[in-house]
């Protein structure tokens, strides 16, 4: 059947794609689009050139491996083409391949080398007598660049071949990567310099060793794999070695060169698909990118056999995983308040199958995150999941931006409750300030409020909290005193004696002190010190909420930044309603005369240590009176420690303030100060 004019020009579009596609990946490490859209279009150009082939030509990706390489480096020609492999995307094309090869070999099973399919850089690297004379690119397969002085400073890359045995000449061929922590380590490093930051460990890797400074591969964090050879010559023009590949890899592992350690051998198409389900149930444990499996017939004299099509041998084959980065549309960009008051900017996403999942958002993090990537609604953008993990936008397709975008901005207040969105400056992350109020963050900030070193509500925990808020019995922290033992006793696991006991602690919570009830409030940065020195200054809450930044920044060891956080907490409207609504309910405290604070005691200031046991003062009673005196309490005992406080059966703790000379005091010293 003559094709329509429709499907030669479908064929030349795709054509052109395709090699675009091919330039913007090989030759300049910027690729814009995923591995699975690519996969794509290939996949729709064979199809139509397998119906019309006499459309094939030479100049058509199918006919060739990859693309040229770069003109930066001197050319290198691959005694033996580094050719690519046919994929199978699902169970049913790793069945076609196998019962293809079983047919072809007249085999009713076939042992096959598996091994997970890392995702780098494709290198060649050639051996003459055991030493390294040479490395390359795979490039369009046939020639790549000559990388030596790259690949040489790649430590798991033996210079010398080990033992004894190797042919004269020998061609390993593995792949060049990044491992995810030296790759994160490695950005925070680009960060620190002011440097643009790496997409994926992949093109970090390839970018490293397409480096004219060989000084600056040196400091990329660079493995290698090894899978395979090319050219062999035991010097009589023979190849000399095992003639099954799993035996050639573990040879290549007794000269010196890394193997992975996941490479197994299996029987028949089950055995594969066994090994493929254990890869793909590990592969966020492993500590590198990997995006499917490889299969490779292991006998060599049945894969000779077997031979070659154009552009890929008949006896291996990439089984890959569900695509883990995907194009899609941003529909618009929305605002998340999370537990802690966090806002979080989530792009509402055209749907996408990514990772094995339909895919609606995606996280970006924050502000900052935004605008380093400049992501906008209606953009094109490029989707990655992994795992478990919440999806995220990679990066955006700029020549698919649409005329009209605008640059996404964060509200300045929260979409939630309508308090005030507070971003301290050297932080990344944006806060709602309603703290008391806000809805987002009622679970949080009531387990908070009842927390034991707060109000210490015994029997209000965790579990409790999320059911008195989801069944709609507390909104806020106020709504605890309004709690009835009746209807407490429907919820589940609460008895007649359990309600009466909560309805009792309440009642005790009502009496409070002041530095409790401020670390109660849950003021970001507003922990139990500085709760206690700040009501020590002021003396009452109605002075602390009153006082600006300025006025806050006069307390000892209060800075701008938590001095901002006061500031902004008290200003919200719901957070004052909130603490009315408290203490008309009865939640009192005294006021501390600001005149008796003891800024002039001897324990003023000084860093001291409990250790032991105390008879009369317990733990906690001792702490709060310290603190009371303007005294820090440390954990552990360092040159800084001013005293330590020794009880019964001091440890470790009272021999280190020994060794240090730090002064050291009993219960009854302690008692004698507290007293004067």
């Amino acid at each position: 059947m003559k094709p329509s004019p429709e499907i030669v020009e479908r064929i030349k579009q795709l054509r052109d794609d395709i090699n675009g596609h091919n330039h913007q990946y090989y030759v300049l490490d910027a690729p814009t689009i995923p591995d699975a859209e690519y996969d794509r279009l290939l996949r729709e150009l064979q199809q139509l050139e397998q119906q019309y082939p006499e459309l094939i030509n030479p100049d058509s990706p199918t006919q060739r491996v990859g693309a040229e390489p770069l003109k930066s480096f001197a050319q290198v020609t691959h005694t033996v083409p580094m050719l690519s492999l046919d994929n199978a995307f699902d169970e049913q094309g790793l069945r076609d391949f196998d019962r293809r090869l079983c047919e072809r070999l007249h085999l009713d099973q076939i042992d096959y080398t598996a091994e997970p399919k890392l995702d780098g850089l494709a290198v060649s690297l050639m051996y003459k007598n055991g030493r390294l004379v040479q490395a390359a690119t795979r490039g369009d397969g046939y020639s790549g660049e000559d990388i030596t002085q790259n690949v040489r400073t790649i430590h798991c890359v033996p210079l010398r071949l080990l033992g004894q045995g190797f042919p004269s000449v020998l061609e390993v061929r593995g792949e060049v990567y990044m491992t995810r922590q030296g790759f994160a380590q490695l950005n925070k490093l680009q960060v620190r310099r002011g440097d643009k930051l790496f997409a994926n460990p992949r093109n970090a890797a390839a970018g490293s060793l397409r480096q004219l400074d060989p000084r600056v591969t040196s400091d990329r964090p660079l493995m290698m794999d090894c899978y395979g050879v090319g050219q062999v010559d035991d010097g009589h023009g023979a190849n000399s070695l095992p003639d099954r590949h799993s035996a050639i890899l573990a040879a290549l592992k007794s000269w010196g060169f890394r193997v992975n350690n996941h490479i197994e051998t299996v029987s028949g198409v089950e055995g594969c698909l066994r090994y493929y389900q254990h890869i793909h149930s590990i592969r966020d444990s492993l500590d590198y990118e990997i995006d499917g499996v490889v299969f490779k017939l292991d006998q060599i004299e049945l894969q000779n056999k077997a031979g070659f099509v154009a552009r890929a041998p008949r006896w291996a084959v990439a089984h890959k995983f569900p695509a883990q980065e995907e194009i899609t549309r941003v529909n618009a960009i929305e605002t998340q308040v999370g537990r802690t008051g966090a806002l979080t900017p989530v792009a509402r996403l055209e749907p996408v199958f990514v990772g094995g999942v339909t895919v609606t958002n995606a996280t970006l993090h924050n502000i900052d995150e935004v605008q380093r990537k400049d992501v906008r609604v209606g953009d094109t953008v490029i989707v990655r999941r992994a795992g478990d993990v919440i999806p995220e936008i990679v990066s955006v397709v700029m020549e698919k931006r649409p005329d009209n975008s605008s640059v996404f901005e964060l509200p300045t207040r929260c979409p939630v409750c309508g308090s005030d969105a507070l971003r301290v400056e050297g932080e990344a992350v944006t806060r709602c300030s309603g703290g008391l109020y806000c809805p987002a963050q009622r679970k949080e900030a009531i387990k908070h409020y009842a927390s034991r070193r707060a109000m210490d509500i015994e029997g209000l925990g965790d579990k409790l909290v999320e059911q008195l808020v989801d069944e709609q019995f507390v909104n806020h922290v106020d709504d605890l005193y309004a709690l009835e033992a009746g209807p407490l006793m429907t919820l589940e696991r609460m008895g007649e004696k359990s309600a009466h006991n909560l309805i009792v602690a309440l009642q005790k919570s009502r009496q409070t002190t002041l530095p409790r009830f401020l670390f109660a409030l849950g003021i970001r940065e507003v922990g139990e010190a500085t709760a206690r020195t700040l009501a020590h200054h002021f003396g009452s809450l109605e002075a602390i909420m009153a006082a600006d930044a300025e006025t806050l920044q006069q307390a000892s060891e209060i800075g701008p930044v938590v001095a901002a956080h006061i500031v902004s907490f008290f200003a919200q409207d719901h957070n004052q309603q909130v603490i009315r609504a408290l203490r008309e309910k009865g939640v009192s405290w005294p006021d501390i005369e600001v005149d008796q604070v003891t800024q002039g005691h001897p324990l003023a200031g000084k860093t001291v240590v409990l250790t032991g046991t105390l008879e009369q003062l317990t733990r906690n009673e001792a702490k709060e009176r310290l603190l009371a005196l303007g005294a820090r309490v440390a954990g552990s005992v360092s040159a800084r420690t001013d005293m330590v406080i020794a009880g019964r059966d001091a440890g470790s703790k009272l021999d280190k303030a020994r060794s240090l000379g730090v002064e050291v005091v009993d219960e009854a010293g302690l008692l004698r100060m507290l007293a004067g």
